[in-house]
């Protein structure tokens, strides 16, 4: 490293060709160690840790000017081998004998440790965040960030996209998620909104003729928070002209194995399997399937067609009046104890889960089989059912019974909670897929009317635009839209998208919205269309998520070096926070 004064080597770079060389450190004190006459410090920075020791006559030094830990001190000396080596640090081999030393700043005492594994607790490393981060675990995150961020820059302009920076401070037009909005002050009584993604920029850029666009972009969603979700978010943006879904599939499918082996140093050399949505909803009872696994449902009865014959002509009054009764089969489960299953009962009774109780088969190794139903089906029935759902000796079987969207997302989170506990959704194991064909629109029992599944610029697949004039069939129709998918969270997603000016008009009216109040939201959309718009399509990747993931975590807050908690607020700058009289006045607030 080149000398600035402060420092002639980092504290990551020693190594035992440098013994015998005089150096120069700065960092921060890690830990003071005194042994005897002799005391250690291990010295920190960036690039890592080096320890350094003070002789006998360096002793008194310290006994005048003690130093504590996060003191920022620089240190001078010769760099000699260690007798005893630490093999986990790549500076282990050698120290530094300090012969002069600066203590450029003291520090107090950090309110929790500085250490991998800290004793401070989420909120407090929050409020002081700017300590949290100069630990080891928060570091390699950051740089796996910047890594990725890296990675993708270098495939994208290998493939010819450019990076081209669209608005924070645009219109607002709130569908789905609520928009931040911000007082504008020379236009009183008016507001701009923070983009939620930069949806229509994107696309008028490909009206403008730039072919292929990509932004490493914030993103700002005013909705509930949880572990993969912040009021700020990073996405991928990318789009691209004259393209069809299969060109967009292959695009980020190199992408995402160029960021993979960059990242991971593995090559994923087959193709990323592709599931429909129908198909993934079936077998795994959402829309992002966990594939590290199998444990599929089994649909013994699904929207009150029965499946299974095993459930015929039963009293079982729970499985004849639902609408669904979907199962899974527990792989080496059937020793589960009775307290192990009454804790499962009350598992899937949690208000998140919403049944009202599980019904088990146990499968056992023996050959012969138990059920908490066993008043109601006979040994033969039992074994059929078992059979159905797929179990072998060992197994125990789980079925859950109910309405069918509830019941199909409670046994989604069934068989994830049970490949939690089982150990088979290992952090170390990636398996990428694509999901295909989702509808392009969903009902809002709510509202009583349809609404987009993905966003309205999203075209229908070509061979049901049709089914658009038919409002009794709009359940039928698939999007032209596809998610990126791994280990059960979606990376992201995207879609091709409408281009023609009349078929958008088409599907703003399906959205019940009148031809004013799309003029009035879209017309700038709409009439970029009438001047020569290409077919286009894109996608957005959760940047955040996407190095979670890569990171071997669920959580993103990690991921980001500022983060808000689960408030949505920053504790450290204490936001938000009201503002003095004079500026709501000038912006016309009060």
């Amino acid at each position: 490293m080149h000398s600035t004064g402060y420092r002639t080597h980092n504290c990551g770079e020693l190594r035992l060709g440098n013994a015998g060389s005089e150096v120069t450190l700065s960092g921060w004190v890690q830990t003071v160690r005194k042994f005897g006459s002799i005391t250690f410090i291990d010295l920190r920075d960036r690039y890592g840790i080096t320890q350094v020791y003070f002789n006998e006559g360096m002793n008194h030094w310290l006994d005048a000017h003690p130093i504590g830990r996060e003191f920022v001190i620089q240190v001078t000396g010769k760099a000699v081998e260690r007798t005893s080596k630490n093999a986990k640090i790549p500076t282990g081999d050698v120290e530094v004998e300090v012969t002069n030393v600066n203590i450029l700043n003291a520090a107090a005492t950090p309110p929790f440790t500085i250490e991998e594994e800290t004793d401070g607790g989420d909120e407090l490393r929050m409020k002081y965040r700017y300590l949290d981060l100069r630990r080891p675990t928060l570091r390699r995150n950051l740089e796996l960030r910047y890594k990725v961020n890296r990675s993708v820059r270098n495939y994208l302009d290998e493939k010819g996209f450019w990076d081209i920076e669209t608005p924070f401070l645009i219109r607002s037009t709130p569908e789905g998620a609520r928009d931040f909005v911000v007082p504008s002050r020379m236009n009183e009584g008016q507001f701009y909104a923070l983009p939620q993604s930069p949806q229509t920029f994107k696309q008028l850029l490909m009206v403008s003729g730039y072919d292929r666009y990509y932004q490493v972009v914030k993103c700002f969603r005013d909705e509930d928070l949880r572990a993969d979700r912040q009021p700020e978010f990073t996405q991928l943006d990318c789009e691209m002209s004259f393209v069809a879904q299969e060109d967009i599939l292959a695009m980020f499918e190199g992408l995402f194995k160029h960021v993979f082996k960059d990242i991971k140093g593995t090559e994923l050399t087959e193709a990323l399997p592709r599931m429909t949505f129908d198909d993934s909803m079936w077998h795994y009872g959402n829309d992002k399937p966990d594939i590290r696994f199998e444990m599929k449902l089994r649909n013994i009865k699904a929207n009150n067609e029965v499946f299974c014959e095993g459930i015929r002509g039963s009293e079982f009054g729970v499985f004849n009046n639902a609408e669904s009764v979907i199962a899974i089969a527990v792989p080496g489960a059937a020793e589960y104890t009775r307290k192990q299953l009454d804790e499962l009962t009350e598992w899937v009774k949690r208000p998140q889960i919403g049944m009202t109780g599980v019904v088990n088969i146990k499968c056992n190794a023996d050959g012969t089989i138990k059920s908490s139903v066993d008043k109601f089906f006979n040994e033969e029935k039992l074994r059929d059912i078992a059979a159905f759902c797929g179990a072998i000796a060992g197994d125990l079987v789980l079925i859950l019974a109910g309405a069918e969207t509830r019941t199909r997302k409670a046994a989604s989170e069934l068989r994830l909670e049970m490949g939690n506990r089982l150990g088979l959704r290992d952090n170390a194991v990636y398996k990428p897929l694509w999901v295909i064909d989702f509808p392009l629109f969903e009902y809002d029992e709510e509202g009583s009317r349809w609404v987009a599944r993905h966003h309205p610029f999203t075209s229908p697949k070509p061979e049901h635009i049709e089914l658009m004039n038919d409002l009794s069939r709009y359940a039928e129709i698939k999007a032209n839209a596809y998610d990126l998918v791994m280990n059960g969270t979606e990376i992201g997603g995207g879609s091709i998208r409408i281009f023609q000016r009349d078929l958008q008009e088409k599907m703003f009216a399906a959205l019940g919205m009148s031809k004013e109040e799309a003029q009035e939201k879209f017309g700038f959309l709409m009439g970029a269309f009438e001047y020569g718009a290409p077919p286009h399509g894109g996608i957005a990747l959760g940047f955040d998520r996407l190095c979670a993931l890569l990171g071997g975590q669920e959580g993103i807050r990690d991921f980001i070096a500022f983060p808000k908690n689960n408030s949505g607020r920053d504790v450290m700058l204490d936001a938000p926070s009201s503002i003095d009289e004079s500026q709501m006045e000038e912006l016309g607030l009060k």
